[in-house]
């Protein structure tokens, strides 16, 4: 991640800001309940879905602003305005009409106009002999790409997805890309990402239905129309959606099929709330639209999912489809992974797949604490009601990585060559460390004893200020490729935002990142 610092105002990004916000504030006179404001900010609505309109009728004149070729175009993914007025607009690129894989790239705007900085996947400039012949053949079914993800420069390349099951039936979605020129593989990564009714987890809770002619459904119509639907143990298709005749929903035990279905269902209204509450955020893509959350996933599936293509949630039934992986942090674990699918986009490899899934440890986390349930208190262990290990022991530890027998404490030398569940104990280390500091305390009867790196001591900040400048550097700063020094960098630049660049906060953030060895 780079920051390129310009104070001189320019007429297009002076109109960019301007339309942006004007239309974002006013909310266009056709404008349609769906596109609700999204942020409330100071006195006045935010109507992100205006703004992202606005923002891409400037995009012609934005990309020459930054100096890109004549090739190349900018598809608007985002816009976020901050309290001060600073408009954040997130775009995907193209080049010569192919998308370009790690070419997006943020602009960040004053109130004036005047562009703050750029933080970009890729600086390198793009420049491509031919898009339109290839010395190789594509494979069937492969897209033309420009590959910009890499340290080189970028080039012509061809990206193929391929679909199967992963070794513990988990449904695969592998896309690889290769040198449209030589042949070699160049990236791949996997697109599926892991991991009153009476629940099974949190007791009794209160969920939203809808009346029907015949009773009720699982429909959430006050957060965004979220259904819940049972596979019956199938693994595709929504099977059919979740029915009862009273209203009254599950019985607590994994034999009656609707208690999963009322784990997945409050854990999807938990996500939104604390998104809508706390972050600002309606909904995932922030525009107001639920996902939609499938129990019962194939056979004794021990696993949970996000896919994006269906923008959906898969929850299995865990050993002998007892153990339905629907506990409250794995379900606001899974909804995040469409956060990021739909903010940074962090590539699923190598340090950004770590980033990647560590968000979704660190908001699943905040989901937990945010319920405040008493069957299921908040804690800084993953997947601690599921037992998946079999001994009673959590998936993961935040607060000392290491428990697990796999996952980093701290950044070494090849920790992006790791799987990415594993390379994330840095950024949920970090995490613990800028909420509760270092060393020994008990919180909700939970005892943890986080050490540093460096030895030194940390002092907390809170977990409420941490999440918001987790969720603030991951929408306006993060990219598809941002690694853990660029994790630090864009950190930083939240916290002074939120807080003030000398602030307490900032300086707690560098200083949890060094105890994690990042500087």
């Amino acid at each position: 991640m780079t920051l390129h610092a310009n104070t001189r105002p320019t007429a297009a990004l002076v109109a960019l800001a301007a339309a942006a916000v004007i239309a974002a504030q006013t909310g266009a006179a056709q404008a349609t309940p769906e596109r609700a404001a999204a942020t409330t900010q100071g006195h006045r609505t935010f109507d992100r879905v205006a703004a992202v309109k606005a923002a891409q009728t400037e995009a012609a004149s934005a990309a020459r602003t930054l100096g890109l070729g004549a090739k190349e175009k900018l598809i608007v993914r985002d816009v976020i305005k901050d309290a001060d007025g600073t408009v954040h607009t997130r775009y995907d690129r193209t080049y010569a009409g192919l998308p370009v894989l790690g070419g997006d790239l943020i602009t960040h705007t004053a109130k004036d106009g005047k562009l703050k900085g750029v933080t970009k996947a890729n600086n390198a400039r793009i420049s491509v002999a031919t898009t339109t012949t290839a010395a190789l053949k594509a494979a069937a079914g492969a897209r033309k790409v420009i590959w910009a993800g890499g340290k080189g420069d970028p080039v012509l390349a061809f990206e193929t997805v391929k679909t199967g099951v992963q070794k513990d039936g988990t449904p695969s979605r592998l896309h690889v890309v290769t040198d449209a020129t030589t042949g070699k593989k160049l990236y791949q990564y996997q697109a599926i990402e892991t991991g009153t009714g009476t629940s099974q987890y949190s007791g009794e809770v209160p969920i939203s239905s809808t009346k029907t002619d015949s009773g009720f459904e699982l429909t959430d119509a006050e957060r965004g129309g979220h259904k819940t639907y049972d596979l019956h143990q199938g693994e595709s298709g929504t099977g059919g959606i979740v029915k009862d005749d009273d209203d009254k929903w599950g019985t607590g035990k994994s034999d009656d099929p609707q208690t999963a279905a009322v784990d997945a269902a409050y854990g999807a209204a938990m996500t939104w709330d604390f998104y809508k509450k706390e972050l600002g955020r309606d909904g995932i893509g922030g525009d107001g639209k639920a996902a939609y959350s499938r129990v019962h996933y194939g056979n004794a599936y021990v696993n949970a999912f996000w896919d994006d293509s269906c923008f959906c949630m898969s929850y299995g039934d865990g050993e002998g489809n007892k153990k339905p992986l629907t506990s409250l942090d794995v379900a606001g674990h899974e909804m995040s992974h469409g956060l990021t699918s739909r903010t940074a986009k962090l590539e699923y490899s190598g340090e950004s797949g770590g980033l990647n899934e560590a968000t979704s440890d660190i908001l699943g986390t905040s989901v937990e604490f945010f319920a405040n349930n008493k069957e299921d208190v908040g804690d800084y262990l993953i997947g601690e009601k599921l037992d998946i290990n079999g001994n009673g022991t959590p998936l993961r530890y935040m607060d000392k990585p290491s428990k697990d027998g796999n996952s980093l404490d701290a950044w070494k030398q090849g920790a992006g060559d790791l799987d990415v569940h594993y390379s994330s104990g840095i950024a949920n280390h970090f995490f613990y460390l800028l909420s509760e500091g270092s060393g020994k305390k008990t919180i909700n009867g939970v005892e943890y004893d986080s050490p540093t790196s460096d030895g030194s001591t940390v002092t907390g900040i809170g977990r409420d200020k941490a999440y918001k400048i987790w969720y603030k550097a991951l929408t306006t700063y993060m990219t598809s490729t941002t690694d853990y020094k660029a994790a630090r960098e864009a950190t930083l630049k939240a916290a002074g935002d939120l807080y003030g660049a000398d602030g307490t906060e900032a300086k707690t953030v560098a200083a949890a990142w060094s105890a994690v060895n990042v500087a």
